[in-house]
C-alpha cells in the first residue's frame, strides 16, 4: 500500500540551504571500520568499496566511496522499515567489494562518487556478474566531468551497455510513490544543479529490467545523512527518501 507521506523526519523546521559537500561522514579510515555483520536474510544496506587507482584520498584523507557513511546507511533503512513490510536490519550496514562473492547476498547496492571509481579487473568481473544475475546498483553523487570516468568504467563492466536517460514516466518513479516530476531533485552540493537520471537495462531495452540507476548532478545520500540535523529543508529530504524507496521497491520487484 502506498503512503501519502513519509513516516520519519527526525527534526522539524528548516534552515537555508548550506553547501555541505564532504562535511559529514565518518572520521575513521577503512582499516578502522567495524566488520560486516553476519548475513541473516534481512534487507541490509550494502555499500560498495572500490579501487580508486590512487590510494585512499578525499575529504579527511578518506576514500570517496565512504562519503556519507555511516549516517546515510543507517537512516535510509529506518525509512524502509517504517514504510514497508520488509524485514530490515537497522543496527548495521555492510561494506563489500564487487569482487567479493558476499555481494550476491545483497540485491541492492550503493556506489558513491563513481567519478573516482577505477575498478580492478576482478572488481569489473564481479560487478558484471552481479548485474547480470539480478543485482541492482545505485550510482550516486557525481557531477561535471566525473561523468566521463563513470562512463569509461561502465564500458569495462558492460561493454555493450547504453546509459539511457530517464524521465518521470519510467516505472521506477512510480514503484511506491508517484513522482510526477524530476525537477525537484537538485544538487545542493553543486550550486543547485538540476539532477539527471539514467538507467542501464538488460539488452539495452528500457522495457526490460533496469540493472542500475544513475544519479548524476544529484547526491541522494547527502539528504539521507543530514535528515536528522535540520540542515536541509524537510521537503527536499522527503523527496530524497521517496526516490530511494522507489529505487529499492523497483529493485525488489523486478
Amino acid at each position: 500500500m502506498r503512503r501519502s507521506r513519509l513516516a520519519l523526519v527526525l527534526l522539524l523546521g528548516a534552515v537555508p540551504l548550506l553547501v555541505m559537500a564532504q562535511r559529514g561522514g565518518t572520521n575513521r579510515p577503512p582499516s578502522e571500520l567495524p566488520p560486516n555483520p553476519e548475513y541473516d536474510g534481512r534487507f541490509t544496506y550494502a555499500r560498495i568499496r572500490y579501487s580508486t587507482g590512487g590510494g585512499e584520498f578525499g575529504f579527511r584523507g578518506l576514500p570517496p566511496w565512504l562519503h556519507d557513511y555511516p549516517d546515510a546507511d543507517r537512516h535510509f533503512p529506518q525509512i524502509v522499515a517504517e514504510l514497508t513490510t520488509l524485514k530490515v536490519r537497522l543496527d548495521e550496514s555492510v561494506i563489500v567489494s564487487a569482487e567479493d562473492p558476499e555481494l550476491f547476498k545483497f540485491p541492492f547496492a550503493y556506489i558513491c562518487e563513481p567519478g573516482f571509481w577505477l575498478p580492478t579487473d576482478a572488481e569489473v568481473l564481479g560487478m558484471r556478474n552481479y548485474m547480470l544475475k539480478g543485482g541492482f546498483l545505485l550510482f550516486d553523487d557525481f557531477d561535471g566531468p566525473h561523468w566521463f570516468n563513470f562512463e569509461a568504467q561502465m564500458k569495462r563492466v558492460l561493454p555493450e551497455a547504453r546509459i539511457i536517460r530517464l524521465d518521470a514516466g519510467h516505472p521506477i518513479f512510480d514503484s511506491f510513490y508517484r513522482i510526477e516530476t524530476l525537477e525537484n531533485f537538485v544538487d545542493i552540493t553543486n550550486g543547485g544543479a538540476q539532477g539527471e537520471f539514467f538507467g542501464i537495462f538488460e539488452e539495452n531495452d528500457p522495457t526490460k529490467r533496469m540493472m542500475a540507476v544513475v544519479n548524476y548532478n544529484y547526491d541522494v545520500s547527502e539528504f539521507w545523512e543530514f535528515s536528522a540535523t535540520g540542515l536541509i529543508p524537510i521537503d527536499l529530504t522527503n523527496e530524497a527518501y521517496k526516490l530511494g524507496v522507489n529505487y529499492l521497491i523497483y529493485a525488489f520487484s523486478h
